[in-house]
């Protein structure tokens, strides 16, 4: 009886293919006795079979077999996704360098001449073992770190949205606003087609508070923003609460005479829904005074300039008394 050269950190399998017996037993036999779980192969095309249905951790083949030698088998390993990671040591009689060579090109990982000596081959077995292992570790660490990346891409990502979001009314808010009316401003620009700003303010919102109280106050802000966005149709268009009780609508590629109707649904839109607003100066249910620009972007000009012209057009809807809409010109 051999005495143990090494210790195996597990229970690896390890399978042997050579048309041997005598080499195939005695390999056999060495690896048992150190702990290792031996598979036994006399041919390429069984073992390749035997592989495909339950992976070693690692194999010994012999080069010169008939039928189908170690070259090709560890050809057709290597071509196999699910099986290409298992390392392979040729044994062969062989001490030729060319030999050699063509072993380690067709993808093997290590080369023991005939005749072996048996604590070499457990040292080689050992030591490949120990890489797999090692390559492995890091394979699922890096694996575990993909995981932990995408993790936190997606709560960065969650967070991107929360801090673009009104927790109120759960639309747009002021920074998404921002960031989108850049967007298409410099989209427009590109395209040479007009970009059209809406600024909607509730009418005498601090009556309605002051008379139904902040909590009020907060259900009518929702109530509003769900509002605009039913009367806003097309799927370009965003409505975001631009601060307050003020709401801004982006309307690409829309000018003053393509504003008109959507204006005018928005006012109605606030008659249809009738909420109650008893203090209101201009009506019995809450209404709006809605303001609209419209510019063709261009080198010279800023989107604050969309917003200035804006501004002004919503003035003009409340000097003009309220709960309608005013188009700049």
């Amino acid at each position: 009886m051999m005495s143990n050269l090494s210790t195996p950190q597990n229970s690896s399998i390890i399978m042997v293919i050579d048309d041997h017996v005598d080499n195939l037993k005695l390999l056999s036999d060495m690896l048992d006795e150190q702990g290792y779980e031996v598979r036994q192969s006399l041919n390429g095309l069984t073992a390749l079979k035997s592989i495909e249905l339950s992976s070693p951790d690692l194999i010994l083949l012999d080069l010169k077999m008939p039928d189908m030698d170690g070259y090709t088998v560890c050809q057709k390993l290597k071509k196999n996704p699910k099986v290409q990671d298992i390392p392979v040591i040729f044994i062969s009689a062989s001490d030729e360098v060319l030999d050699k060579v063509k072993a380690f090109s067709v993808g093997g990982c290590d080369y023991i001449s005939k005749p072996f000596n048996l604590a070499e081959v457990l040292a080689r077995v050992e030591n490949q073992l120990k890489v797999k292992r090692l390559q492995q570790a890091l394979k699922d660490r890096n694996t575990h770190l993909e995981s932990l990346i995408k993790t936190l891409e997606e709560v960065n990502q969650k967070l991107e949205d929360i801090s673009r979001l009104d927790p109120l009314t759960q639309i747009g808010n002021r920074l998404h606003f921002n960031d989108c009316l850049e967007r298409e401003w410099k989209r427009a620009m590109r395209e040479e087609e007009p970009l059209g700003l809406i600024l909607c303010d509730i009418d005498d919102f601090k009556l309605y508070n002051d008379t139904y109280g902040h909590l009020q106050g907060d259900r009518c802000l929702r109530d509003v923003a769900q509002g605009l966005k039913m009367a806003v149709f097309r799927g370009t268009d965003l409505v975001c609460r631009y601060g307050g009780e003020e709401f801004a609508i982006i309307v690409p590629n829309t000018d003053c005479l393509g504003a008109e109707p959507i204006c005018q649904r928005i006012v109605e839109e606030f008659k249809q829904l009738k909420i109650p607003h008893g203090t209101s100066s201009v009506s019995s249910y809450v209404s709006v005074s809605v303001g609209f620009a419209s510019l063709i972007p261009s080198i010279n000009l800023r989107s604050d300039r969309l917003i200035f012209l804006s501004d002004k057009a919503l003035y003009g809807a409340k000097e003009a008394g309220k709960n309608r809409f005013f188009i700049y010109q």
